[in-house]
């Protein structure tokens, strides 16, 4: 038998097998996500229950919120950080303060703020308890009192977050992008935990898209679904994500994610943990991780918690170009935390983490586009070899596009029959719509920029890559402060 025979002859008799792996991981990690959409719908009950307007209103004037401290990095932010800047400051919040990092912008974000908020140098005061970068100047406003800004020299979001833990004031700091708008009542929302009496280590909210969007002061007056394919598709993502994957993991104590433009933390804690990690690019992730660790290694009871209702909305990428830098980011720092906490695996010291998040992250995450990309080489070698298994191409095919679109109109259900931030009846059109067509092209193509990552995983690629942003849909220049 020639090479070519005995390599056709192996390929032939692999392939069954492989078929047959490739379908139970995908009836597993779907059997998983419907467990986690189960236990979304009592906790999604709970929480829908409880968020009444009018007793936020009581609680507004009740002096029962904690003060905080919003930490905000940003670089080349100029088309949006007066109107995010804006949303910070006014906020429904009796005590808080803004904190500004302009993390060596190349661009005119720091003249934006200087320009706009009225922007005066002070003294240096800040003890760097984190080290961090170089500081090149702080700065207070002459209109809003409560806004202090850093400018400092280039060293990522995880060392910009680190120099706004120095010099934050309060207990409690919310870490968020820059490109970030907060909704006004959502820290009233957020710290809902810590009004019952509980000890909360860090609370993490809801994500939701602005670019189709209207804004106007720094606020989303307008909620819209955008018509385009690229963000229309990625609002579906979204809504799946935080409304049952995030809130499943809530149910189980598991959580492992509090999404870096929107997070709440201890301020505490951060300090004992170092503050973020600077040399991985999931420094969100990663904080999460260890604050986790941290916990179960020094026994103490506080939580990490998610809460759906307060929610701040965010720009996503409207090119493939600059989503795929920020999807190949994404998965590079997520196989970076997990290889830095290969630990955590089924280590019973560590509880539900070590048992089934940490395990999960692993296999239902980091290795999936690994394995989806082997189905289609499979597929696509059966045909050549006419050697399909015509059982398993339509299983193949169900378990990885059927069963998620079914789970991403679960998600569409969940939202407009609890919170639904979308009105319009054709808002709810578009995203049946999106979420028929994600398995189609924009599924494929995440699992190629994810397999990316491995490759600059290996050679210790850390880059960030540059995520252009379109600004908001409308905007204005900030009132005169009272």
């Amino acid at each position: 038998m020639t090479l070519g025979g005995a390599l056709s002859h192996f390929v032939r008799e692999a392939i069954p097998i492989a078929d047959h792996v490739i379908l139970w991981y995908f009836l597993a990690l779907n059997s998983v996500y419907g467990i986690l959409l189960l236990l979304s719908i009592p906790e999604l009950w709970e929480h829908w229950q409880v968020s009444d307007d009018e007793q936020l209103r009581h609680v507004l004037g009740s002096g029962a919120l904690p003060p905080l401290s919003i930490l905000a990095p940003a670089y080349n932010e100029e088309l949006t950080i007066v109107a995010s800047t804006l949303s910070f400051l006014t906020l429904q919040y009796p005590r808080h303060e803004v904190i500004v990092i302009n993390d060596g912008s190349p661009d005119g974000t720091l003249e934006q703020l200087i320009r706009e908020y009225d922007l005066y140098p002070v003294p240096p005061t800040v003890e760097a308890v984190i080290a961090t970068k170089p500081v090149r100047g702080y700065y207070r406003s002459r209109r809003f009192a409560k806004l202090f800004v850093i400018d400092k020299e280039n060293g990522g979001k995880a060392d910009s977050l680190n120099a706004g833990i120095n010099a934050s004031r309060y207990p409690y700091v919310l870490a968020v992008d820059a490109d970030t708008l907060i909704e006004p009542d959502a820290l009233q929302r957020l710290t809902r935990p810590l009004r019952l009496g509980r000890r909360v280590a860090a609370v993490g909210g809801t994500i939701r898209i602005v670019n189709a969007c209207t804004v106007e002061f720094g606020r989303v007056t307008k909620a819209e679904v955008p018509r385009t394919w690229l963000p229309g598709v990625q609002t579906v993502e979204y809504l799946r994500a935080f409304l049952f994957g995030r809130l499943g993991w809530n149910r189980l104590g598991g959580n492992l994610i509090i999404s870096g433009a929107f997070g709440l933390f201890n301020r505490h804690f951060l300090g004992e943990i170092g503050g973020y990690r600077t040399s991985t690019v999931g420094e969100d992730m990663d904080l999460v991780v260890r604050l986790r660790r941290y916990l179960y290694d020094t026994k103490k009871p506080d939580t990490i918690e998610f809460i759906p209702d307060p929610v701040a909305w965010t720009e996503v990428p409207s090119t493939m170009k600059v989503l795929g830098r920020q999807r190949e980011r994404w998965h590079r720092g997520l196989i970076d935390i997990l290889f830095q906490n290969r630990d955590l695996l089924f280590n019973p010291k560590y509880g539900t983490v070590g048992w089934l998040a940490y395990p999960y992250f692993v296999f239902g995450e980091m290795l999936a586009p690994l394995v989806e990309l082997l189905g289609y080489v499979l597929l696509v070698a059966g045909l050549f070899l006419q050697n399909v298994n015509l059982r398993f191409a339509p299983l193949f095919l169900l378990c990885a596009i059927a069963y998620g679109t079914l789970l991403s109109f679960w998600a569409i259900v969940l939202e407009e029959f609890t919170f639904r931030r979308y009105p319009r009846r054709m808002d709810l059109i578009r995203l049946l719509m999106f979420a028929c067509v994600e398995s189609f092209g924009y599924r494929q193509m995440m699992a190629w920029y994810r397999l990316k990552a491995f490759w600059k995983f290996l050679r210790a690629d850390h880059s960030w890559g540059a995520m252009q942003r379109q600004g908001f849909a409308a905007s204005a220049k900030p009132p005169a402060a009272k």
